[in-house]
């Protein structure tokens, strides 16, 4: 069954995660992709290895895990962009697609003329989604910008960590690239409300997306404790600045991630933890209260938790209805039943590897359910299928792109 956006065409022009991000989104629904790449080197991300994949003999190959994280869905052609060829090559791309996704710094498509107003006088109903650290617009827009600088000067790390009072305290990063994948998200939305646009209008627009702005709307409640009080919000480890308790515990042998998030909760969990009398406190009985007294609450919880080890209170919880969670490890996630009953893991076939193990989609569809037909493309794999069929080149015209260099 065709996904939502198989009449959708995508030349995706970006390279290491955001703009990839987007694009696999993209095919993900079902839209033909077909990613540029830099002859010989590739995508940057098919070198931020180890580790790399390793065939069915056990052999390392050269294919990137890194890179396969992102590029799912899609069909690879090697083109060198600095030359008249190869940038007429990538016209003729554009004439066929209805999007392109790019995520050059600041005007360097432009100089090869394959920026957004050169693309609409070949197309004028291309939608062009351009990812950068900055944006189009402003006194940084010429910076290059990668997602752990987003992730401090957008203020995420500022309240990323545990307390600096506190032994490791600090800021963090995330511990996946959560700038590059919000702003891949962002760009996937506005790619497919600008093709809504366009089947009502008829018209094309170019999108403007970076990874310092979707950063900043991240911030999200952290922004508006901020605009409402004037006082930054501060680190606070595994807590929540708004919701007491919402946070990890140390059990008898790990730890747990009890999430209260109304009084009805904790209600449930004083009855679960035999501590009624928590409930019944003044200070304690309603969240406002719990969170004035954070520090006091989390310690009295903190002392009933050591005494049961996780597999007991996720039991106790679950059967009582409370909000919780153990601290899984990426390997202990793939075995959850739940991970599994959602189809999160999924396997392709690969052309360098023989298969490929990856995450599935999280996005399920009633109608047009996500078929996954194209692993990861190996460098260029798709070169020669792209030029004879999508832009019916001759063998001799093939023949010299790739004796020039230009493919």
């Amino acid at each position: 069954m065709a996904g939502p956006l198989s009449h959708i065409k995508v030349l995706d022009l970006s390279r290491v995660l955001a703009g990839p991000w987007a694009a696999q989104n993209l095919a993900d629904l079902g839209a033909q992709v077909i990613k540029v790449e830099r002859p010989v080197k590739g995508d940057d991300s098919r070198a931020f290895a180890p580790p790399f994949l390793k065939d069915e003999q056990g052999n390392v190959t050269k294919e990137s895990a890194y890179y396969c994280a992102a590029n799912r869905g899609k069909k690879s052609i090697t083109i060198d962009i600095s030359s008249a060829q190869g940038q007429q090559l990538v016209k003729d791309l554009a004439k066929e697609v209805d999007v392109v996704v790019e995520n050059y710094k600041v005007g360097d498509l432009a100089r090869y003329g394959l920026g957004y107003e050169d693309m609409k006088k070949i197309n004028p109903g291309i939608i062009y989604c351009s990812v950068t650290g900055f944006g189009q617009t402003g006194p940084f827009k010429d910076r290059p910008g990668y997602d752990f600088m987003a992730q401090g000067m957008g203020g995420l790390m500022s309240v990323t960590g545990e307390r600096l009072d506190l032994p490791g305290g600090g800021p963090q990063r995330v511990g996946v690239p959560i700038i590059d994948m919000t702003t891949g998200m962002y760009a996937t939305v506005a790619i497919c409300a600008a093709i809504a646009h366009r089947a009502v209008t008829g018209v094309g627009q170019w999108i403007d997306v970076a990874l310092l702005d979707s950063c900043v709307a991240l911030l999200s409640n952290q922004a508006m404790n901020y605009f409402s009080t004037g006082n930054s919000p501060e680190m606070i480890g595994n807590a929540h600045p708004n919701i007491v308790p919402y946070q990890s515990f140390r059990t008898a042998d790990g730890a747990i991630i009890l999430a209260c998030g109304n009084d009805n909760l904790f209600n449930k969990f004083c009855d679960v933890a035999q501590c009624q009398h928590l409930a019944k406190e003044p200070k304690f009985s309603t969240n406002g209260e719990r969170v004035n007294n954070r520090a006091e609450i989390t310690q009295l919880l903190g002392d009933i938790f050591i005494q049961k080890n996780t597999k007991e209170w996720v039991q106790l919880l679950d059967d009582a209805g409370v909000a919780n969670g153990p601290i899984n490890s990426i390997a202990e996630v793939f075995e959850e039943p739940q991970v599994k009953a959602r189809g999160m893991q999924i396997e392709l076939s690969h052309a360098t590897s023989g298969k490929v193990t990856l995450v599935g989609s999280p996005m399920k569809f009633s109608a047009t359910p996500i078929q996954y037909e194209i692993p990861p493309p190996a460098l260029g794999q798709h070169t020669q299928e792209i030029l004879e069929i999508v832009l019916h080149k001759t063998a001799a015209e093939i023949s010299e792109l790739k004796t020039s260099g230009t493919v």
